[in-house]
């Protein structure tokens, strides 16, 4: 997979796109808001990126590779499966918080999918495939080791935790609450162990 080398105003460009995806999605921002959010004409953003779907797709692009980078780390950082769930979730519980992150943007385009152009929606499904086989790996680690007892394949299961995680940033989003993000994710992750490993 191709990911473009941007100049610094073509980077400053979409992050801007990045940040509107996470709050607006995409048929919510115009290069009009970019133009404001950057000071930059709307015919320099278009010189950098002469469609909005090539923007949102060099963005996502951009955004699969910082998280294949991420979760590869925490493979390598993390030797336990439980910490290692625990530390993905930890990340995104620390971006709700703070507000750097408050909603993955390939979740907030899944919800459009039938509403997006085709180039944008395979980018956004790119990162589930992603995102669910890395969980379903560590998955199988942790059944392996008897951490988790997992109730289907590994692949099923990943799914299920992975929309457990989207579902925790929409609760915390609709109840304006951090904490509902935590609560949520933690019965998902509840119900994976093993009883040997629930404390």
């Amino acid at each position: 997979m191709d990911v473009p080398e941007l100049s610094p105003k073509a980077a400053e460009i979409a992050a801007c796109a990045q940040a509107l995806l996470a709050t607006k999605g995409y048929n919510g921002f115009s290069y009009a808001d970019i133009s404001e959010a950057v000071h930059i004409s709307k015919a320099s953003i278009h010189h950098h990126f002469p469609s909005k779907s090539e923007l949102v797709q060099t963005v996502l692009r951009r955004y699969r590779k910082q998280g294949r980078v991420g979760l590869a780390a925490l493979t390598k950082q993390v030797p336990d499966p439980l910490a290692r769930i625990h530390a993905y979730t930890g990340y995104w519980e620390t971006c709700i918080r703070d507000g750097s992150a408050p909603f993955c943007i390939c979740a907030m385009l899944g919800s459009e999918l039938p509403a997006i152009p085709q180039e944008v929606a395979d980018e956004v499904r790119g990162h589930f495939f992603d995102l669910t086989g890395w969980l379903a790996d560590v998955l199988k680690e942790g059944a392996a080791r008897g951490i988790f007892k997992l109730r289907s394949d590994a692949e099923s299961e990943a799914m299920a935790l992975m929309a457990t995680v989207h579902g925790g940033m929409l609760a915390a989003r609709v109840y304006g609450d951090a904490d509902a993000f935590a609560t949520v994710v933690q019965q998902g992750v509840k119900q994976l162990l093993a009883p040997a490993a629930q404390h």
